[in-house]
């Protein structure tokens, strides 16, 4: 396990390609993707290709989707990471967590650290989250970690709500 950072209760580290499972696993619970408009997975193969096409080409940069889990029991509950996205150009802070994680707070926590991570580690400027206008319970994470909402946005034909954060020294 190749860790980023570590948080009062949570690790984050990379994914590997044997880590397929927890991808699967992940994006095979409709509820989970409901506002992510992303298809239901249906086997390991297709979570593989995810993790070879989408996040691991984003490690080169020190950027990427992370794992996250928990201290007390090593347990994967999902993943938080800052990532590019070349159009329009900006550091998109994303994070998406199995539905028995869900209101423990572990979302803000990785996603503060995550953010602080970016800022201090990374030197990153600006830093963009976004979340479905219907996803109240992705806004609020991040007003929490201090986002401020910009804007609301067509993303990949999905309306969305953008915030962003800026370093100040």
């Amino acid at each position: 396990m190749q860790i980023i950072f570590e948080t009062p209760r949570l690790i984050l580290s990379r994914f590997t390609i044997a880590d397929a499972p927890l991808i699967f696993l992940l994006n095979s619970d409709p509820e989970v993707l409901k506002y992510v408009h992303e298809p239901v997975l249906e086997n390991e193969d297709h979570a593989k290709k995810i993790i070879e096409n989408i996040i691991l080409p984003q490690y080169k940069n020190n950027l990427g989707r992370w794992a996250v889990y928990t201290k007390n029991d090593n347990a994967f509950i999902g993943w938080c990471g800052l990532k590019h996205m070349p159009d329009p150009c900006i550091i998109d802070l994303g994070y998406r967590f199995l539905k028995n994680s869900w209101g423990k707070g572990y979302a803000t926590e990785a996603a503060r650290h995550t953010l602080q991570y970016g800022f201090r580690n990374l030197y990153i400027d600006i830093i963009t989250g976004r979340a479905h206008i219907e996803n109240v319970a992705s806004q609020k994470v991040l007003k929490k970690i201090g986002m401020k909402y910009i804007r609301d946005e067509l993303v990949d034909s999905c309306p969305v709500k953008t915030y962003i954060a800026i370093w100040r020294n």
